[in-house]
C-alpha cells in the first residue's frame, strides 16, 4: 500500500486476517508491503522495488501528503498491476480538489477497468463525514484469475454487511449532484483551498519545506530530524493549535506533521498567527 497512508487500509486488512503479526521493531504488520512515498521520489513509489501483492491500496490525492499522481504515474501503476495479477483499490476521496491535469479517476487510464476498482464519498466535498455516504465503482471487466467477476463478490459482501444508506442520506446525495449542489461543493472546495494557501504561506515564510496543498486540503510539513509526536505536542502546548503527527500515518510519516485546511477562516488565520509567533 502507498505509504504514508490512511490507517483504515491497514486496519481493514488486519480485521480480515490478511496480515501477519505486528512487528514492533519496524512498526509494521507482516505480509504488508509498504510502498514508500517521500519528497525524494516525488511521492510516487519505485515500482521496480515493489514485490507482487494481491491488493494494492492507492490514494490520490493522498491523505496525508496531499500528493496527486500524474497520468504517467497511474499508467505505470496499471501496468504493474496487470503484470503482477494484482487488484488496485483506488481511493479518490479528494478528486474534486485536483486543479492540474492529474487524473481525477484511475478509470481514465486505458486498461484500468481490468485491474482496479475505485471508491469515493461525499465526505470531503459536502461535509458528509458523519453521514457516511459514498460509492464504489467495480468495473465488469475486473475479474479474478479464474474469470469470476469481482463485482459479484463485492456485491455479496456489501449486501451481507450493510443494509444500505438511509433515505435521508440518499436524498442529500442527490441534492449534491444537482446543478446547485455541484456548485455549492465547488465553492466549499475553493474555500478550503484558500485556507490551504494561508497555511502554506505561513510555513514557507518560516522557512519550512511544505508539500501537498495544491491538489488536496492537507499541508505536509517537514520537521527534519525531529520526532513528529514531539512537534505535535510542541505546537499543541505552546500555540494551542492541533495538527496530526506524521507517524500516525505509518513510520514513513516520521519527521512530518499534517495540517488540515478544514476549518473556519478566522480560526485558520489565528492559527497562522500563533504558528508565526512560535517559530519566528
Amino acid at each position: 500500500m502507498i505509504h504514508p497512508f490512511q490507517q483504515a487500509y491497514v486496519d481493514s486488512s488486519v480485521i480480515m486476517g490478511q496480515t501477519d503479526l505486528y512487528q514492533q521493531d519496524v512498526q509494521k504488520y507482516g505480509n504488508i508491503e509498504y510502498m514508500r512515498c517521500s519528497p525524494e521520489n516525488g511521492f510516487f513509489p519505485d515500482l521496480s522495488k515493489v514485490p507482487r501483492t494481491d491488493i494494492i491500496f492507492f490514494c490520490s490525492p493522498n491523505n496525508p501528503t496531499g500528493a496527486a499522481a500524474s497520468r504517467d504515474q497511474l499508467t505505470q501503476l496499471v501496468k504493474f498491476a496487470k503484470d503482477n495479477g494484482s487488484i488496485i483499490v483506488y481511493d479518490s476521496a479528494y478528486a474534486m480538489y485536483i486543479s492540474d491535469d492529474s487524473p481525477k479517476s484511475i478509470l481514465e487510464i486505458p486498461g484500468a477497468k481490468e485491474v482496479a476498482l475505485e471508491t469515493a464519498s461525499f465526505s470531503k466535498y459536502a461535509g458528509f463525514t458523519g453521514v457516511r455516504l459514498g460509492w464504489t465503482v467495480v468495473p465488469k471487466e475486473l475479474l479474478f484469475s479464474d474469470g469470476h467477476p469481482v463485482a459479484k463478490d463485492f456485491n455479496r459482501i456489501v449486501c451481507t454487511s450493510f443494509n444500505g444508506a438511509s433515505t435521508i442520506s440518499q436524498a442529500g446525495g442527490l441534492g449534491c449532484l444537482s446543478p446547485e449542489g455541484l456548485k455549492a461543493m465547488q465553492d466549499v472546495v475553493g474555500f478550503y483551498k484558500e485556507n490551504t494557501k494561508i497555511i502554506v504561506d505561513t510555513f514557507e515564510s518560516l522557512g519550512f519545506n511544505v508539500y501537498g496543498a495544491k491538489n488536496a486540503p492537507y499541508v505536509w510539513v517537514h520537521f527534519p530530524g525531529r520526532n513528529s509526536w514531539d512537534v505535535f505536542a510542541e505546537i499543541l502546548e505552546k500555540a494551542n493549535v492541533v495538527t496530526t503527527p506524521g507517524s500516525g500515518f505509518g513510520p514513513g510519516g516520521e519527521g512530518f506533521v499534517r495540517v488540515s485546511a478544514f476549518g473556519h477562516r478566522e480560526n485558520i488565520i489565528e492559527a497562522a498567527r500563533r504558528l508565526k509567533q512560535l517559530y519566528k
